[in-house]
């Protein structure tokens, strides 16, 4: 469900990945669509990062090239879309080496010699030829695209002159985790196929089973702060959200009031994470303090015991005494504001260290 080359199947690559956990529905609506025999050509699958929507289409890709069901000998009666993994079918989709499937990401820049940031027109422009050619096996060509709301607008253009004129057996599966983003034509052209978060006992329990070494007190925060998305909780744990998570608190209680912020640590940290092999660190941090706050103005808007929205202890208090300091409309202008900050750092290339700092002065100077 989540990126990686680990060999634990909780975190192969989607392609690569034989299980799928906790969308049992989404996968029930594809197989009924195929059975109809009136296969939309565009599927929008879509839901939060790292919940299984890139391991959901290729799990439906291998099942639509192999005419559902391996061979397409029992395509009415299969009573789910999965394919063993020894199979060939499989085996070749894994490996990226399936004549009738067509995978479009970020593709590698050899001027600036790294992944582009976006997917580009020529990335898309290929799927035009690639879907006129007659399917080398005698059945259908698979397009992937992951994911869509990375392309840029002469992509995003390309690719809905595609959606508007497909050809025969030709089925294109677009990854989004923001359906937003796209052109409102695009998402119009596309069945839409939202996932859903899964719930925080189920990613626990994978947690659990995955990460044997997470102690339980870990697991379960880690559950709770991946909300729903077993993918951001491997990620969290292989960036070492739980220590940051704790110094951000820590830092916020001082910035409640008690005390008022230690620059030392607040320095400390920011100095940590502006280091040049540390952007990763970087953005797990940053990404944990976004989301804090849109979970201390949920719970100011809605109520509700403070231990719903705690992950660590004493957290409770601290959003106690911030929501009773300024009112929700601030806080909004403070999560708003560390946004820009975020997106600023890649766009006018700012300090790290110095976004950090001002982020969490204008947390306290909100909380006076």
């Amino acid at each position: 469900m989540a990126e990686g080359d680990n060999q634990d199947e909780f975190a192969l690559p989607p392609r690569k990945n034989p299980d799928l956990v906790g969308h049992e529905a989404a996968e029930a609506i594809l197989l009924d669509a195929w059975r109809s025999r009136r296969l939309a050509h565009g599927w929008l699958i879509n839901g939060p990062p790292g919940i299984g929507k890139a391991t959901l289409a290729y799990r439906f890709a291998r099942f639509v090239l192999a005419g559902g069901g391996v061979g397409g000998l029992f395509a009415d009666q299969a009573p789910c879309l999965e394919m063993d993994p020894s199979e060939p079918i499989f085996r070749r989709v894994a490996a990226g080496g399936h004549a009738d499937l067509l995978t479009v990401e970020k593709s590698f820049d050899t001027k600036r010699k790294r992944i582009r940031d976006e997917i580009v027109v020529g990335d898309v422009r290929a799927i035009t030829p690639f879907m006129r050619l007659t399917s080398s096996e005698g059945g259908w060509r698979v397009v992937v695209v992951d994911c869509a709301d990375e392309m840029n607008q002469k992509a995003a253009n390309a690719l809905l002159k595609i959606l508007e004129e497909p050809p025969d057996n030709a089925l294109l599966l677009l990854i989004s985790h923001s359906p937003s983003r796209l052109l409102p034509t695009i998402r119009s052209r596309c069945r839409a196929l939202a996932l859903r978060p899964l719930a925080e006992d189920r990613v626990a329990g994978l947690l659990s089973r995955h990460r044997p070494d997470l102690t339980p007190g870990e697991t379960r925060s880690l559950a709770r702060l991946a909300e729903g998305s077993p993918g951001r909780a491997l990620r969290l744990d292989d960036a070492g959200g739980l220590a940051l998570y704790g110094d951000m608190v820590g830092l916020l209680d001082g910035g409640a009031g008690r005390g008022g912020l230690d620059v030392a640590a607040l320095h400390g940290l920011a100095e940590r994470v502006a280091r040049p092999n540390a952007r990763e660190a970087y953005a797990t941090l940053m990404d944990l303090l976004s989301q804090w706050l849109v979970r201390l103005v949920r719970h100011g808007a809605t109520g509700g015991a403070t231990a719903d929205y705690a992950v660590i202890e004493g957290e409770g208090a601290v959003i106690e005494s911030l929501l009773a300091r300024a009112s929700l409309e601030q806080w909004i202008e403070v999560w708003e504001k560390i946004g820009r900050l975020t997106v600023d750092v890649e766009r006018v290339n700012l300090d790290r260290k110095q976004v950090v700092i001002t982020a969490f002065s204008a947390l306290e100077a909100t909380a006076r």
